[in-house]
């Protein structure tokens, strides 16, 4: 680490690379404002990490239309100036706040400050995201056939962590064709059967 915090692991990530090259200054201000507030800085995901004490407080990362500042615990702060945004509608705990230009971070700079420090108070009040049950997840057509044809595929499907289960019931429903869920079920069973998740 540099006196400043900065970890050098990350220059890389900072002044190299598509992501870097499109939002240099954003992600510059963005660093400078994050490291203000005392986090230590690590390359997770191959991007900015921000940590407390080893547990994830925000990310930085870019997109094609924006860059953004991403909440792991962003479901729990209060949002008093409605700028947080769920990225779809699966995603529980996360939340991010978007720009698009450097003008808008450096004015905003306050109450990203405020935001960042209520995420480091919930983490060390210890709040936990309350999420949905894995059986509240609907169970698409196409996969529940495949379970019940294959007793092997559903004792390997119930083996999973309930974070491996989610990640599959959700891949499994997003398609509105069912040819496709079809085709994504097929691929996906000797994985499951392997006792491996969707990114494994």
């Amino acid at each position: 680490m540099t006196h400043d915090g900065r970890n050098p692991r990350l220059d890389g990530f900072f002044l190299k690379g598509e992501e870097a090259n499109r939002w240099q200054e954003e992600f510059g201000a963005l660093r400078r404002i994050i490291l203000d507030c005392h986090l230590t800085e690590e390359l997770k995901w191959m991007h900015p990490c921000y940590t407390l004490d080893g547990k994830n407080i925000v990310l930085i990362h870019g997109f094609r239309d924006y860059c953004a500042v991403l909440f792991f615990k962003g479901a729990l702060l209060q949002d008093p100036h409605g700028i947080l945004v769920r990225q779809t509608e699966n995603v529980q705990a996360e939340r991010q706040v978007r720009f698009t230009h450097v003008r808008e971070i450096i004015a905003m700079e306050s109450v990203l400050n405020e935001y960042i420090r209520e995420a480091i108070a919930v983490e060390k009040a210890g709040l936990q995201v309350e999420y949905k049950k894995t059986t509240s997840f609907t169970i698409p057509d196409e996969f529940q056939s495949q379970l019940d044809a294959m007793p092997a595929l559903k004792t390997a499907f119930d083996a999973l962590t309930p974070g491996r289960q989610r990640a599959y019931l959700l891949y499994f429903s997003q398609p509105k064709q069912s040819k496709t869920r079809l085709a994504r079920v097929a691929k996906c069973v000797p994985q499951i059967l392997a006792g491996k998740g969707l990114d494994d």
